[in-house]
C-alpha cells in the first residue's frame, strides 16, 4: 500500500498527463515511434497496381487464380525511460526540482506510449543503477514506474556519498537487458561526463533521444557574496566569492564549455535530443521535437 501523499502524487501527475497525451501528443507519437517492422497479415485477390513482388504463388498456385501476400505493420514497440537520480536532479533554484520535471515528462512520454500498446520500461540510475522496471504494457504497469521515479525524488542516504553520476553505466545496463531495439529517452541534467562511448553504441543499437533539464541558476549564477557552492554530483561543498565578477565569469563559462562538447557530441553522432528548463514549461520543446521527427517521418529522410 502506498502512502496518502505518494498516491496523491501519482494520481495528480496521471491526470495532468494523460490530458496533455490526448490534447497534444497520442497522435504525433504514433506517427513518428513506428513500430518494429512488417508482419505478414493474410492473402488476398490481386489487384491492379499491386506490387508483383508479393504475389504469393503456391497460393495462387492452389486456387487457380493471384493472391498478394498483405502485411500490417507490427506496432509494438519497447520505450525504455532511462532517468537520472542523482544528487543534482534534486536541486531546485528557480523552480520545480528537476527531479520533479523528469517524473511529469516520464508519465507524459509513458502514456503516450501505451495508448499505442507500447511496452514501458525504467532505467533509474545515480552512480549507479539503482532500479530496474522491466518493459510491460498497460495503465498499472505505467503508474508504477511513475511512481518508482517519484520513490527517487526522496532517495536521500545521509550515509551514503555518491560518486559522479554514472551516465555511461546506465546505458551499458540499457545495452545489457534490452536485446532488441527500443526507443530510449535518457532523461538527465548531464552535469557528468565521461559518457562519450556508450552515448555511441546506445545510439547504434536504440533510437537514443536525450532529454537535458537545467536550472537556471546553473547557467546565470547570482551577484550573492561569499557562498558555500556543493558540488551538485558528490555534495562536496567549496567556498566560492560570487560577488567577483571574475568568478562568476569563470563558472560560467566552465558550464558552457561543458554545455557545448554535449551538444557536439549529439549533433555528432545525429542524435536528437530536447533540451527543457525547470523554469519554462516542457510541453512545448516536447510537442516540438515530435513535430520535427514527423516531419523527417513523412519526407523519407
Amino acid at each position: 500500500m502506498l502512502p496518502r501523499d505518494l498516491l496523491k502524487k501519482v494520481r495528480k501527475i496521471e491526470i495532468r498527463t494523460s490530458r496533455l497525451v490526448d490534447e497534444q501528443l497520442a497522435g504525433q507519437y504514433h506517427s513518428v515511434f513506428k513500430g518494429r517492422g512488417m508482419a505478414f497479415d493474410e492473402v488476398r485477390p490481386y489487384q491492379i497496381g499491386d506490387d508483383v513482388r508479393f504475389i504469393d504463388w503456391n497460393v495462387s498456385a492452389r486456387f487457380g487464380d493471384t493472391f498478394v501476400k498483405v502485411f500490417v505493420e507490427e506496432r509494438e514497440a519497447v520505450v525504455m525511460l532511462v532517468v537520472d537520480f542523482s544528487h543534482s536532479m534534486r536541486f531546485a533554484g528557480h523552480a520545480q526540482p528537476k527531479i520533479e520535471i523528469a517524473a511529469e515528462v516520464a508519465a507524459l512520454l509513458a502514456f503516450s506510449a501505451i495508448r499505442n500498446d507500447d511496452q514501458v520500461g525504467l532505467i533509474a540510475f545515480a552512480d549507479e543503477v539503482v532500479r530496474f522496471v522491466p518493459p510491460k504494457k498497460g495503465r498499472k504497469h505505467v503508474l508504477r514506474v511513475v511512481t518508482e521515479i517519484l520513490r527517487g525524488m526522496d532517495r536521500d542516504d545521509p550515509d551514503h556519498r555518491e560518486q559522479p553520476t554514472d551516465v555511461g553505466g546506465a546505458l551499458d545496463f540499457l545495452n545489457r537487458v534490452s536485446k532488441h531495439r527500443s526507443i530510449a529517452f535518457l532523461i538527465s541534467d548531464f552535469l557528468a561526463g565521461g559518457y562519450d562511448r556508450a552515448v555511441r553504441h546506445t545510439n547504434s543499437r536504440h533510437d537514443l533521444i536525450p532529454i537535458v533539464i537545467r536550472d537556471g541558476l546553473e547557467e546565470e549564477l547570482p551577484r550573492a557574496g561569499l557562498v558555500p557552492l556543493e558540488d551538485p554530483e558528490t555534495g562536496a561543498l567549496v567556498l566560492a566569492d560570487l560577488s567577483s565578477r571574475r568568478t562568476r565569469a569563470a563558472l560560467e563559462d566552465q558550464y558552457r564549455r561543458e554545455t557545448a562538447a554535449r551538444d557536439r557530441l549529439f549533433r555528432r553522432n545525429k542524435i536528437d535530443f530536447i533540451k527543457l528548463r525547470t523554469d519554462a514549461a516542457y510541453l512545448g520543446p516536447l510537442v516540438q521535437f515530435f513535430r520535427v521527427r514527423e516531419r523527417r517521418a513523412r519526407s523519407g529522410r
